[in-house]
């Protein structure tokens, strides 16, 4: 009866994580391993509490910055670890091996170094079980580790170009300064265009690899999500004041930041309205707009409407994202950008500012 219940516990064990390895590795879409999540979460919680002791942006993201790849290497480990104690656990149930000797047995058929390999015929096909294992899922971790990084270097290459566009951190009033005021407006729908793809780019990526929600760019003051979350009020603002303007790319950019938004809460298990009314409150006080306007306003943004009167279409636009946003920026504690929302922790708010017009006056 013993060995009945070692052999049930040991094929559940290394079932599971087998499944663990498929979904997270193999499976090219969104598949949920309680295995996976509970490990990257063990490895993120001491980090996080760490960083939740300090106000400044810069040490949380140094602090914060080792936790996604250190997450990847401890979860191959788990995985073999795990797999080793399956097959040890299966050892034991055909045999008459102890608890020491299953183990030993199973470490050398999973790292395929055969000095403890015998001629007991009832070990023999649970012996290439875990001669096979062992190279494969570490061959997978290889070859996931490229995807991974290709996965996260186009997203950065965007959110760095969007720095000369938008500052450091991107703010949505500041790209359309900016654009207004080297009167380059006319370009800000190839830049709508661009970030739609970005957008479904980034929605196939962080869903299909979870873990590069949890990647930090290379400097403290870039974030993914705080660039999303520009471009999305940059083109909420384009067409709250300027309904006569080409409209499809704008409304594309959003409707395509939104959706990804919303398929990261579903790979996350994040609850959100999915039919809000424009009406809804926001987080984001008419103060706070009235900021962003101004610094529009500085830089000659063309306006066909007052603020008071574009207010409720900027505010239909943003309820539709305003509170995934904010989860997010508060989960993975992105950069403390104007318009995003509270942090973990009190930290000063990094408004970017507009680089100062020195074309000679003619």
């Amino acid at each position: 009866m013993l060995r009945v219940l070692l052999g049930i516990a040991g094929a559940v064990i290394v079932l599971g994580i087998f499944f663990s390895v498929l979904g997270t590795l193999v499976i090219p879409r969104l598949t949920r391993s309680s295995f996976t999540r509970v490990v990257q979460r063990t490895v993120h919680r001491p980090f996080q509490w760490v960083a939740d002791l300090t106000h400044s942006a810069e040490v949380k993201d140094r602090l914060l910055a080792p936790v996604a790849p250190l997450a990847i290497l401890i979860t191959l480990i788990s995985w073999l670890a795990f797999f080793l104690l399956g097959y040890a656990l299966l050892e034991a149930a055909v045999s008459r091996l102890g608890v020491r000797a299953a183990l030993t047995e199973a470490g050398s058929s999973l790292f395929t170094l055969g000095f403890a390999s015998g001629n007991r015929a009832s070990l023999n096909a649970i012996d290439f079980c875990a001669a096979a294992t062992g190279p494969i899922v570490i061959g997978l971790q290889v070859g996931y580790l490229p995807a991974l990084y290709a996965a996260y270097q186009r997203r950065e290459t965007e959110v760095t170009l969007l720095e000369s566009r938008a500052g450091s951190p991107p703010w949505g009033p500041e790209i359309l300064a900016r654009y207004a005021q080297v009167q380059l407006l006319d370009d800000l729908t190839e830049l709508f265009r661009g970030w739609e793809r970005w957008s479904a780019g980034l929605s196939e990526s962080h869903t299909t690899y979870p873990i590069l929600i949890q990647f930090r760019s290379t400097k403290a003051v870039r974030n993914w999500l705080i660039a999303l979350l520009s471009v999305m009020d940059a083109a909420a603002l384009r067409l709250a004041f300027n309904p006569s303007q080409p409209k499809a790319e704008v409304r594309m950019a959003l409707r395509a930041g939104f959706v990804c938004l919303r398929d990261i809460a579903d790979s996350r298990g994040i609850a959100y309205d999915h039919d809000p009314h424009p009406d809804d409150p926001l987080q984001l006080t008419y103060q706070e707009f009235l900021q962003g306007v101004a610094r529009m306003t500085e830089q000659g943004y063309p306006m066909e409407r007052t603020p008071q009167e574009a207010w409720p279409h900027f505010r239909g636009w943003r309820v539709n994202y305003e509170g995934l946003v904010y989860r997010l920026a508060w989960d993975i504690d992105a950069v403390p950008a104007p318009w995003s929302g509270p942090r973990r922790t009190p930290v000063v708010i990094r408004t970017p500012l507009t680089p100062i017009d020195r074309r000679p006056v003619t």
